[in-house]
């Protein structure tokens, strides 16, 4: 691999580099003093916490492991209700069994919560009926409303986001370990789901024999009460790493060994708008010892994929970097291979992941932007296909979902149409899976990796006689 940057790393850094998507603060006085507030606080998570994290990721860049990432396009400080974390959380649970069993894997489960509150923006402004203003770029930094003073970037809303991430991560943890977690929960509710489907004669089965897994289980004298692992979970966060003062804010030094972390959540991203090798959010990331992530856009050259991957893990580290493909159906198979391909010849430990969302993202004739079920499952089929191809590991899914049933994307089992997006059409930023459609999503992702999975052990036996 190319060399890394040689000079000294320092949590501020990043500052002498050249930075994109960075809000234009009126005020840096009070910018500084609510960075300076934000350092004081204590950590959201824990370096133990993102070493445990880095340890699954290894194991799903090895092909033992399946990776579920998903959550919300951009959180609202103005959608933070109990229900809502419970119901996105609960919906990436019943996603995480059915994926368990189509894959044969343990699923590392990763949230895009607690502190997803910053997004880059194709332009830095709007223009709405002759008057233009700064484009929203989340709630940490500015309002939605289309006014002058809410478009303004207000430094205090980073204090205001750390401390809803803190009461949402409070709650993460005990829905994790407090029952609510517990396997038998969970498929109950599947079934739920699978009983009210348009779609139930294709889950049937998939879902008996994790019925008959279970009471197996029970039968063994494995439950709830015996065996924690079934009504507990590991369960991470995860957001981009855009707004850098926020993150610099929350770098800690961890006592035990000494090595700075990002304890504003476990994993952190680079997207595909702020990936440049010689970029501030490059910089800030190759200093902190969290598993990381990089957006991998059908733009990004191989040359700047290998040197970000000698830049944050010149060690070459298992669990460290996980590549999100976001390419497009259309451009998946030819634009993904290549980069299989530079990577496996690099010798680099990557974890892969497929981001059907991003690339899929259409306006329609109405002007409201919005994402098509068939062609979000489409591409994850064809970046297991490419991979299937190079030889190479598909680790997991990253899917922008909620746990309500709004109606931002069209198609599915319940044939949403443009017509219906108005009906609860509730995203800021871009348009999200709502619960039935994550659910399907992960049935048809799970039959796939198990057709798979059956396909592959065939061929073994095959070859075996």
């Amino acid at each position: 691999m190319p060399d890394a940057r040689s000079r000294d790393w320092s949590p501020d850094s990043w500052r002498g580099c050249p930075i994109r998507q960075a809000p234009a603060y009126p005020d840096a006085a009070a910018l500084a003093r609510t960075e300076a507030r934000l350092a004081r606080f204590p950590p959201l998570v824990f370096a133990g916490e993102a070493r445990r994290l880095k340890a699954a990721l290894a194991l799903a860049a090895e092909g033992r492991a399946f990776v579920l990432q998903g959550g919300d396009c951009a959180e609202s400080f103005a959608d933070f209700t109990a229900n809502v974390i419970r119901d996105s959380f609960r919906v990436l649970l019943q996603m995480a069994v059915v994926l368990t069993f189509g894959a044969g894997l343990p699923v590392v489960k990763m949230g895009r919560m607690a502190g997803q509150f910053a997004k880059p923006r194709s332009l830095d402004q709007e223009t709405v009926g002759g008057v233009t203003l700064p484009s929203y770029r989340g709630d940490m930094i500015n309002g939605p409303e289309f006014t002058a003073e809410a478009r303004a970037p207000d430094p205090e809303r980073m204090e205001f986001g750390y401390f809803q991430s803190a009461s949402t991560l409070n709650l993460l943890r005990a829905f994790a370990s407090g029952g609510y977690a517990d396997l038998h929960h969970v498929h109950r509710w599947n079934l739920d789901f699978v009983a009210r489907s348009p779609l139930a004669e294709r889950y049937q089965d998939l879902c008996q024999r994790i019925d008959e897994t279970l009471a197996f289980m029970a039968a063994c004298g494995m439950n709830g009460g015996t065996t924690p692992q079934i009504r507990e979970t590991d369960f991470y966060t995860s957001h981009e790493a855009l707004l850098l003062p926020y993150e610099q804010a929350l770098a800690r030094v961890d006592s035990t060994t000494g090595d700075w972390y990002g304890c504003s959540a476990h994993f952190l991203w680079i997207g595909d708008r702020t990936r440049q090798p010689d970029g501030a959010h490059v910089e800030f990331l190759r200093g902190l010892k969290n598993p990381i992530g990089i957006k991998v856009g059908p733009t990004t050259p191989e040359s700047d994929l290998l040197r970000m991957l000698a830049t944050l893990n010149p060690a070459n580290e298992p669990g460290r970097v996980t590549l999100i493909s976001r390419m497009g159906k259309e451009q998946v198979l030819a634009k993904l291979p290549p980069l299989l391909r530079a990577v496996r010849r690099e010798g680099a430990t990557v974890v892969w992941l497929c981001d059907p969302m991003h690339g899929n993202t259409v306006t329609t004739a109405a002007n409201i932007k919005t994402r098509n079920f068939e062609a979000i499952l489409t591409e994850v089929k064809r970046f297991f296909d490419a991979h299937a191809a190079e030889g190479t590991i598909a680790a997991g899914v990253h899917v922008e979902m909620t746990g309500r049933n709004v109606t931002e994307c069209t198609g599915g089992a319940y044939r949403l149409t443009e017509a219906d997006l108005a009906t609860a059409y509730e995203t800021n930023c871009d348009p999200r899976l709502n619960a039935e459609q994550a659910l399907e999503l992960a049935f048809l992702v799970a039959q796939e990796l198990k057709a798979r999975r059956s396909g592959e052990a065939g061929r073994v036996a095959a070859a075996a006689e």
